[in-house]
């Protein structure tokens, strides 16, 4: 939504479908994965050689990606068949077994609520939030956050800031390292101009100085997280500290988060606003408002 700057349970497995036994088949027992008529223990070779095309059940059940949209004409079309090509090949490899789409319309005046619901209307994967009034960055993400239904749930911007075929990677990452958010951060931002490179530094060591989170970009519009998180993480903010918000609430409640790089490709249509002076004043008094409040905040994990 307008800009590329948007915006954790314990550190425990994946949740969803995950390994299962095979309970009297070839009375085997034990941790594996079951295939119609076939075994494979995880530990063994066989699981390495399962013939091509025949896929276990997926760790991830459902996966869901939400767009936050305020005026996005030009974009909402492209965004959506991005993340259906990408949900797609994720289900062919089977790393989940579903997926859902969410655009969070925040009160566009243009043609986005238009164009969404016609999406709707043509894929039964596509849902759509209208939100009556302007809520701005971070009421917008509370909302996608809300709607989301899948064991996953990813957040990005709808100029598609990065390309959609790191999200297998994400995934992997999430899996492997047993994370609760992956959290990718931008390798080169220098098209973007000198300014946000500037201003994206020093918000970064500000977070780091307040919080003691150490994020390479905190506030980067690719976010995958655990939906399982938000049982105990319950977000506030109304602006672009909403990423920020995020990531520090679940480090204070000792969820884990893993950071990985990704190629960024700036914003080519529209016009983002993240960085204005009114935005900044929020986002310091909100830093502020989160700063008391973790005072009281125990770790769960």
């Amino acid at each position: 939504m307008g800009g590329g700057a948007g915006g954790g349970g314990g550190a425990g497995t994946g949740s969803g479908g995950g390994a299962e036994s095979p309970g009297d088949a070839g009375g085997a027992g034990g941790t594996g994965v079951s295939i119609p008529g076939e075994w494979y223990p995880l530990t063994s070779k066989a699981w390495q050689q399962v013939p091509c095309g025949r896929m276990a059940q997926p760790e991830f059940g459902t996966l869901s990606i939400f767009f936050p949209m305020w005026n996005e004409e030009e974009y909402i079309e492209r965004a959506v068949s991005a993340g259906r090509n990408a949900c797609l090949d994720l289900i062919a490899k089977g790393e989940i077994g579903d997926f859902e789409l969410i655009i969070v319309d925040d009160a566009s005046t243009d043609q986005t609520p238009q164009i969404a619901d016609r999406l709707v209307a043509e894929d039964s994967h596509v849902r759509v939030v209208h939100h009556p009034i302007n809520r701005k960055l971070g009421g917008s993400i509370k909302t996608g956050f809300a709607a989301a239904t899948g064991d996953l749930v990813l957040y990005t911007d709808a100029d598609l800031p990065f390309d959609f075929a790191e999200l297998a990677k994400a995934i992997r990452i999430m899996r492997l390292y047993e994370s609760d958010i992956v959290s990718a951060y931008r390798h080169d931002r220098t098209e973007e101009g000198s300014s946000r490179a500037i201003y994206t530094f020093f918000y970064n060591q500000l977070i780091r100085l307040m919080f003691g989170v150490k994020m390479r970009d905190i506030n980067f519009a690719f976010k995958l997280c655990k939906r399982r998180i938000f049982e105990h993480i319950e977000l506030h903010s109304e602006g672009s500290f909403i990423d920020a918000e995020l990531v520090i609430r679940a480090k204070k409640l000792g969820f884990t988060v893993t950071q990985f790089g990704v190629d960024y490709f700036p914003r080519t249509r529209g016009v983002s606003t993240l960085s204005s002076p009114a935005i900044i004043i929020k986002i310091l008094r909100e830093m502020r408002e989160l700063r008391r409040e973790l005072l009281d905040i125990t770790p769960i994990a």
